[in-house]
């Protein structure tokens, strides 16, 4: 099954390589002068023909509130109290409990592990900051949203 599996990954990117290739030969020898291409592309560039974007922004817009759901999840989690698991809090509960215990390996690893768990509080804050725009944005376009699965 792993055999069957890698062969189909390996044939699915030689694929997606040959095809990037194949429409970039196409695109080189077309005879048309460059600043002809960029006029006629100059556009948008969003849109792929009248059923959907080119780069995913239906897609995003549908996931939006699932992404926000994930980004407060996390948030909650790692601002929680002390007795819930993931929190800093108890990282660092555990961290005190350590340099008590004169256990400095164990400290040294437990605090370089709280020093990303309090970096990915403005992370986190940021990604859900940027997310809004993103949702702000979806609605302008007029791309519907998913709701979220609670």
């Amino acid at each position: 099954m792993r055999r069957f599996r890698s062969a189909v990954t390996a044939t699915a990117a030689m694929a997606a390589v040959l095809g990037a290739a194949g429409s970039a030969a196409a695109d080189t020898g077309s005879g048309a002068t460059p600043g002809a291409t960029s006029s006629t592309s100059a556009g948008t560039g969003t849109t792929k023909g009248a059923g959907g974007s080119r780069d995913g922004a239906v897609r995003l817009c549908k996931r939006v509130p699932a992404i926000d759901a994930r980004i407060d999840r996390a948030l909650a989690r790692l601002n929680g109290p002390a007795t819930k698991r993931g929190s800093i809090a108890r990282l660092q509960k555990r961290v005190s409990a350590a340099q008590s215990k004169g256990q400095t390996a164990v400290e040294t690893y437990l605090n370089d592990r709280l020093t990303f768990r309090k970096s990915l509080v403005p992370t986190l804050t940021q990604r859900s900051s940027d997310l809004d725009a993103v949702r702000t944005w979806c609605g302008a376009q007029g791309y519907a949203s998913k709701p979220a699965a609670k």
